[in-house]
């Protein structure tokens, strides 16, 4: 398994770079093919290639995860692929490569994998925005789906996940000389301080909703008022309630500085998965692996799309450790044979049901 993830880790695959995830996706594929026996399919996309492979005979178990990383090419340079003192690193290792690898070994130790599907995509990092069809397509021809991200601390399940999203606010304002006549200026960076404030009531703890302003730029020099800034907020829900409450808060805003305007942008695009979801699998884990813990998290997935439209869903398969998109990135070795039989187990016990 940790040549497997090496061979991953060392392609590196960031979103976007399409002739990087071309590579990533050839690998996997070949990887699949020798581990499984049947080859794999690589499906196009504007997002570079998403990978999916079949077992044969009816769907009955979809196993979903990325190989496209956050880390720029470059990085392995700084950081790389190393095992000391049991313990992985190196660029994408957590989130989500040794995830896929363990899953290939659990599925090559059973006898029959008829009714397994692997769908990998390439632009999971990004938003899903041209694999989320695909994906969608697959889960409800399968009927269950297993998520290959990251466990929760611990080694946890993750069996409930907040729906998130990203907004922009765009204001635009009037430049002119901050010294000679600032009152023929209509300064964009006050509007922007405005409405980050503004945006920061929109969030609601009682509910478990935060609405929060992470990045803003503004200005292009010392001595002129700022006729454009930008706001870009993280938005993360537990209901469709909250997600209609707040998409229509961030649509409502209204400019307070005089002859200011401003364009929102984005959406909650990827919805809440309930812990409803995984009603029905997290059993058959307990079952399986007596005392594995569940904790519902704030962080999104492809399984949020899944369960959305009613497919039973069960996140957090794959490996452990921490450090997710962080220098700090890594997964505890011992851990992943143990990782390994627990999804041989649930594909086993779902596809005998």
């Amino acid at each position: 398994m940790l040549a497997d993830v090496r061979t991953l880790v060392e392609i590196e695959s960031p979103s976007h770079d399409l002739d990087a995830l071309h590579t990533s996706a050839a690998a996997l594929a070949a990887m699949i093919e020798r581990h499984l026996g049947r080859p794999a399919t690589l499906v196009d996309s504007p997002a570079g290639p998403h990978v999916h492979w079949s077992g044969g005979g009816d769907p009955k178990v979809l196993l979903l995860g990325h190989h496209d990383t956050v880390f720029p090419l470059g990085t392995l340079a700084r950081l790389p692929f190393q095992v000391r003192d049991g313990i992985v690193t190196g660029p994408g290792c957590f989130d989500m490569l040794a995830g896929i690898v363990q899953a290939l070994h659990g599925l090559a130790s059973l006898t029959d994998v008829s009714g397994v599907e692997l769908l990998f995509s390439s632009d999971e990092e990004v938003g899903s925005i041209h694999s989320r069809a695909l994906i969608e397509e697959r889960a409800r021809a399968c009927g269950a789906v297993l998520v290959l991200e990251p466990s929760a601390p611990g080694g946890a399940l993750k069996t409930g996940r907040k729906g998130c999203g990203t907004f922009e606010v765009v204001v635009t304002g009037r430049a002119s000389h901050a010294g000679l006549e600032p009152e023929n200026g209509v300064n964009a960076l006050i509007e922007a301080a405005h409405q980050v404030l503004a945006i920061n009531e929109i969030g609601d703890a009682s509910v478990g909703t935060t609405v929060t302003p992470t990045v803003a730029h503004a200005g292009t020099a010392d001595n002129t008022v700022p006729a454009e800034a930008k706001v870009r907020v993280d938005v993360r829900v537990e209901s469709a309630a909250e997600k209609e409450r707040v998409e229509a808060a961030m649509a409502a805003l209204t400019t307070v500085v005089d002859d200011a305007s401003i364009e929102v942008t984005g959406a909650i695009n990827r919805p809440p998965m309930p812990e409803s979801a995984s009603a029905e699998l997290f059993p058959i884990a307990e079952a399986v692996s007596p005392g594995i813990a569940g904790l519902a998290v704030g962080g999104g997935s492809d399984g949020n799309f899944t369960a959305a439209i009613g497919v039973p869903t069960l996140d957090g398969l794959g490996a452990v450790g921490g450090g997710a998109h962080a220098d700090t990135e890594h997964v505890v070795a011992a851990t992943m044979p143990d990782r390994a039989r627990l999804i041989a187990a649930l594909v086993h016990h779902i596809c005998a049901d």
